[in-house]
Order: structure tokens, then C-alpha cells, then sequence
């Protein structure tokens, strides 16, 4: 059994017609391929805050769930075990989200907003 990774997409249903259409491409290039079991094991986006976000005071407010060591990574991992999400946030106000479907990955951006925003830099 063989997987295929498709990256890209932006929707759970986008990326089974593009794995279906490749599964056609092969059968007609001769290769013996059935296409069976799909299912979305992750799901990746990145969104930008309006705003920078003080690193220190962030992971500081939200112990346990927030991580932050500058010297390994520049971002806070913060995890939110219910969704099984990870967030990995970057002081600029870019956040990276992984989680294992679409609606994991927009409730955990909805959910981090109002603590990202606590800790926002003021502006000048």
C-alpha cells in the first residue's frame, strides 16, 4: 500500500479530486492503481494578525499550553489538545496551524485570537 501527499489545497474535497485525477493519469500510464481509503490525516494554514505579539508575556499568560524557548525556535508552540491542534506563533503575528481537518484548524485560529490580541504590541 502507497500514499501520496498532496499539498496545496484549499479544501478536504480539492484535494480528493486532485488525488483522484492522478490515480486516473497513472491507470492511463499503465500502472495498476485502485483508488480507495482517502482521508485527510492534516491539514496546515498560516494567517497573519494585524498586529506583532510579544512573545514572553504571551507564553508567560497562557502556561501550560504555550512553550517558548527563543533559543530553539523563534515561535511559541501552543497546543490545544481537544482539537489537536498545534499553533506555532511568531512574533511578528504570523501563526502557523496544524491540526487533523479543516474545522480543527479555523476553531483553533478562532480560539487563539482573543490571547494573541492580550499580548499585541502597541503601535508607536
Amino acid at each position: 500500500q502507497d500514499v501520496c501527499l498532496f499539498v496545496l489545497n484549499s479544501s478536504e474535497e480539492e484535494a480528493k479530486f486532485g488525488a483522484r485525477r492522478l490515480a486516473r493519469s497513472l491507470q492511463k500510464l499503465g500502472f495498476q492503481v485502485i483508488f480507495t481509503d482517502f482521508k485527510v490525516v492534516n491539514v496546515l494554514a498560516v494567517c497573519n494578525m494585524p498586529f506583532e505579539v510579544r512573545l514572553p508575556e504571551f507564553t508567560k499568560n497562557n502556561r501550560p499550553h504555550a512553550s517558548y524557548e527563543p533559543e530553539l525556535h523563534p515561535a511559541v508552540c501552543y497546543r490545544i489538545k481537544t482539537l489537536r491542534a498545534t499553533l506555532q506563533i511568531f512574533s511578528t503575528g504570523s501563526i502557523t496551524v496544524t491540526g487533523p481537518n479543516v474545522k480543527a484548524v479555523a476553531t483553533a485560529v478562532e480560539q487563539i485570537y482573543p490571547y494573541v490580541f492580550e499580548s499585541r504590541k502597541e503601535i508607536l
